[in-house]
């Protein structure tokens, strides 16, 4: 679940990134430089969750942030470190499987596949391909649900494998948010 919860607040950085690129109003009147301003202050970061909301990317992971009551948390001092599956990492889970998650009885489940996506802790793409490096070519991720993540590199793209043995690859890196960084990925990982 911190998986799903990390891509959504991945996507909803790369809208407000792509919000930014967004070329000026003309500002030779008064109106026009107030609607620069608005712009600004709506490129402004935003916590993990508000970034998530802001790119429809991540629709999904953020209605599964909120089905299992973790918008408060993720929206919380941090920092973290979300592995956010993509709407399309979602989309390679079982239909079936997917939608029961979304069900009141199995919102404990939903919390843990959630939280399995979150590092306590700000970990840039540059901090986790040191913390490979440095562990002689993987470093083991504790994740806030209590399992862990083995990342590794293949080429130079960060490849998560979960307790399962399946692997995600980081398809984007370090989308800030005011309270820690977002990682899209390109699958949901599973907690075991």
């Amino acid at each position: 679940m911190r998986i799903h919860s990390k891509i959504l607040l991945v996507s909803a950085a790369t809208a407000a990134l792509a919000a930014c690129s967004e070329p000026a109003a003309d500002a030779s009147s008064g109106d026009a430089v107030a609607e620069d301003v608005t712009e600004v202050e709506a490129a402004e970061p935003a916590t993990i969750v508000g970034v998530a909301q802001g790119n429809e990317n991540f629709s999904t992971l953020v209605t599964a942030v909120t089905a299992a009551s973790l918008g408060e948390t993720l929206s919380g001092e941090g920092p973290f470190t979300v592995f956010a599956p993509t709407n399309d990492a979602f989309g390679k889970v079982d239909v079936e499987t997917l939608s029961g998650l979304f069900t009141p009885e199995m919102k404990d489940d939903l919390t843990g596949l959630l939280t399995y996506h979150v590092v306590a802790g700000k970990m840039t793409a540059a901090d986790v391909v040191k913390a490979i490096t440095d562990g002689g070519g993987t470093a083991t991720l504790t994740t806030v649900q209590g399992g862990s993540l083995k990342a590794s590199l293949d080429g130079e793209s960060v490849v998560l494998e979960d307790a399962a043995g399946g692997k995600s690859t980081v398809t984007m890196a370090d989308v800030e948010a005011t309270n820690g960084v977002i990682h899209a990925i390109d699958t949901v990982v599973m907690p075991g």
